[in-house]
């Protein structure tokens, strides 16, 4: 930053500092957030829709449906490069990327991720891949927030909240839905919703929402009214569908964990491009519904009318028969999650949250197709309320959601009609999904490293502490073949410690420890002093900390094992220093109360 700018902001926040309580700043930080975040919403719908429309109204509606094929792999290559020669850098998933900046990073997101989604999100949707807009536009929203928590000079805290908010917003100006985004970045960024927070996520939301209806009107991504009322009767149906729902939900997260997996093992970025590219081209090109984010599908199968959604269908089966429309619907259930994790794996940028919705629509409206087509019923269930009550279901299963499944519905359809079959079926297939899969596709890299935050302050104190900042290193080390008397006289007498740390030489590896207590019965006798050497007087230590693979959480159950005072710390296989419970416990306590007053 030049000279001249860096003064203008110096001054701006000390008269800030002087007039602006700090509470009143961040409600001005978050309307202002929100704001951004509705704008950064706004663009991304408007770049992708002119690509999508100038595809396919263009070239695939004039020419032939061959075009599916190649669309995805021109976009991907594109958003390739554009990383590599604008961006620089690697555009990473957005909730998951805002999430580990949040546990790992103190909340600081670097610079280009503002702009990177901005860019490489609607190139890679707009030409067909098979993922959503919401991940980058909250990553966007988030970035752009943190950037802002920075220059401003916001505390840890602070700059979560303000993440928070820009998730909040995100949602809100996507979907019209400003409750359901309160409660997504409560649940998803396990914020403590007290008053404190709370008013500042109120106020980006509502900012945002504003900031959508003045530049899209009121249009709705989701446009639903309830027309059949929910009846009793149809209690066990939606108890089953939450069954369904956790059983898709186990196969969704699977297979988007073990394509992944697949994927990271290909070391080459461009044999990943060249995979995943042609492999989702030729699942769009037999499964034109696989096309992009796929909302189309979603309000036509919600209206009654799959057979729109289904005429490109390549085997031009007959859509007549019910049984024909349930076996091509179920494929698209079994398709989209492969066709969305091939586009991650082959450099894409996008989201899981509306190929979730995508999925959940698809699984709850031929659920209810197949319950009205046995013949077993009187009285058929509603369709269309099957299909909203089953994106409700793998949003809680898939996401670990489940508040925000049920009021995203509730909200865009205008009502609370549904919301016992909503609560039904979140509740079920949540409970069943956790209990299979500890982890969301959002948090489940994090989860499984132990970097992830979540609603238990403890665990996430634990997990924003770096373990680097209670490391003590002044402990003068000894090496196995010193003898009592050199311990004595260069160690013993000029440490301020009472432990000492044996190491061998030539490798700096820790061969063991050596208490005062353990010198103090033979150091007053100086016949011994050239008879003992530390070999013989060292022990192991009750554990040892690995500075790479341990976190804060294991660290405190090896004290609380242990019931050591002291353990020490090794970096690669070599003695880096030693930690100690009272410093150990005084940072967490320092970090609870900053934690807390959040």
């Amino acid at each position: 930053m030049p000279t001249q700018q860096r003064n203008i902001l110096t001054r701006f926040l000390i008269w800030r500092i002087k007039h602006i309580p700090q509470k009143q700043f961040v409600y001005i930080m978050s309307i202002a957030v929100g704001l951004l975040a509705g704008i950064g919403a706004v663009v991304l719908k408007n770049l992708t829709h002119l690509i999508q429309n100038l595809l396919q109204g263009k070239l695939i509606a004039h020419y032939q449906t061959a075009f599916y094929f190649i669309f995805p792999l021109i976009g991907l290559t594109l958003a390739f490069l554009a990383m590599r020669y604008i961006i620089r850098n690697k555009v990473s998933h957005g909730i998951p990327s805002t999430l580990y900046a949040i546990s790992k990073r103190k909340g600081f997101m670097r610079p280009f991720q503002m702009f990177g989604s901005l860019i490489t999100a609607p190139i890679t949707v707009g030409f067909g891949g098979s993922v959503g807009l919401e991940g980058p536009t909250v990553a966007t929203g988030a970035a752009i927030s943190s950037n802002l928590s920075r220059l401003f000079h916001m505390n840890q805290p602070t700059r979560t909240l303000l993440i928070g908010c820009a998730g909040a917003g995100a949602m809100s100006a996507i979907f019209k839905a400003p409750i359901a985004a309160i409660i997504f970045a409560v649940e998803v960024f396990s914020l403590d919703l007290t008053l404190i927070s709370m008013v500042p996520l109120l106020l980006a939301s509502v900012s945002a929402i504003t900031t959508s209806y003045f530049f899209l009107g009121t249009d709705i991504l989701l446009p639903f009214n309830i027309t059949e009322k929910f009846t009793i009767n149809d209690i066990p149906f939606y108890i089953l569908l939450g069954l369904v729902a956790s059983m898709v939900s186990i196969y969704y997260t699977k297979m988007y964990s073990n394509i992944q997996d697949f994927f990271e093992k290909i070391a080459s970025p461009i044999k990943r491009l060249l995979i995943g590219g042609i492999g989702l081209g030729i699942l769009v090109y037999f499964i034109p519904p696989l096309y992009g984010e796929g909302f189309d599908v979603i309000n036509n199968l919600v209206q009654g009318n799959p057979q729109a959604a289904l005429e490109n269908n390549f085997f031009n089966l007959d859509l007549s028969s019910i049984w024909v429309v349930i076996l091509l619907l179920a494929g698209l259930v079994v398709f989209k999650i492969i066709a969305s994790a091939l586009t991650f794996g082959a450099g894409g940028v996008g989201g899981i949250f509306a190929p979730t919705l995508f999925m959940g629509s698809i699984m709850g409206n031929c659920f209810a197709k197949i319950i009205n087509n046995l013949g077993l019923l009187n009285n058929p269930v509603s369709e269309s309320n099957f299909t909203l009550v089953g994106m409700t279901g793998l949003m809680a299963g898939v996401l670990h959601a489940p508040l925000t499944a049920i009021f995203l519905i509730a909200e865009v359809t205008g009502g609370y009609e549904l919301f016992i079959p909503l609560m039904i079926t979140a509740a079920i297939s949540f409970s069943l999904t956790k209990f299979f899969i500890p982890h969301s596709v959002y948090t489940m890299e994090l989860g499984r490293k132990g970097d992830l935050i979540t609603h238990d302050k403890d665990h996430a104190v634990l997990t924003l502490m770096d373990i680097k900042t209670v490391i003590e290193r002044d402990f003068i080390a000894i090496s196995p073949n010193m003898t009592l008397g050199d311990m004595v006289h260069q160690a013993v007498i000029k440490s301020k410690r009472n432990l000492f740390p044996v190491l061998d030489t030539k490798t700096n590896n820790l061969e063991g420890i050596i208490l005062l207590d353990d010198l103090r019965p033979v150091m007053f006798d100086q016949n011994l002093y050239d008879k003992i050497k530390a070999a013989e007087l060292m022990h192991n230590p009750p554990d040892i900390i690995d500075l790479n693979n341990d976190k804060m959480t294991e660290v405190m159950r090896k004290f609380q094992d242990t019931g050591a005072w002291n353990l020490p710390v090794i970096n690669d296989g070599k003695y880096y220093g030693f930690v100690s419970k009272s410093k150990l416990l005084t940072a967490y306590r320092r970090k609870l109360i900053d934690f807390s007053s959040k």
